[in-house]
């Protein structure tokens, strides 16, 4: 348990936020690609998906590894995830949260499988209740949060389709 701590501490540092956006997502896509869906890197730590999603202003689609927070539904299989606008604490929100703003309707890659799905962005006491959860299961979101003057975005997407 020690070094899921120390990952926690280290992800906490400015230092790791204006490193890791430019190493962590292009390690998780090649590893990605390199098993064909089945392993994301950071996913060793946290659940991840690969989102894709069509571009805001550019209309091309983009695919981006992220961490997620997986919500249970019936039998207990993921149905619902949480993804979070976190940008590594950096303080513009990250390109992915305005693409699901202008096209919510999205695929994502969960343990290898292609789910469609589809995004809300969460605001008010849905968005409050589920930042607590958040924050208990990865507490370096608060840490990203105070370094910000932006509310981080969080979003609910949901699979559209049975897979």
């Amino acid at each position: 348990m020690i070094g899921v701590r120390v990952v926690q501490k280290v992800s906490s540092t400015r230092g790791f936020a204006k490193v890791a956006p430019h190493v962590i997502p292009a390690l998780d896509r090649a590893v990605h690609r390199l098993t064909r869906g089945r392993v994301l890197l950071s996913a060793q730590m946290l659940p991840g998906v690969i989102l894709t999603v069509t571009g805001a202003r550019s209309g091309r689609v983009r695919r981006t590894p992220l961490a997620c927070m997986p919500e249970e539904g019936a039998e207990g299989k993921a149905r619902t995830w949480i993804l979070i606008g976190s940008n590594f604490g950096r303080t513009g929100h990250p390109a992915w949260t305005a693409n699901l703003l202008a096209h919510p309707d999205a695929e994502i890659s969960w343990k290898g499988t292609d789910i469609p799905v589809t995004a809300r962005l969460l605001e008010g006491e849905e968005r409050a209740e589920v930042w607590k959860k958040l924050l208990v299961f990865w507490p370096p979101y608060a840490t990203y949060q105070k370094r910000v003057d932006r509310e981080i975005r969080v979003f609910r997407i949901v699979g559209t389709s049975e897979s």
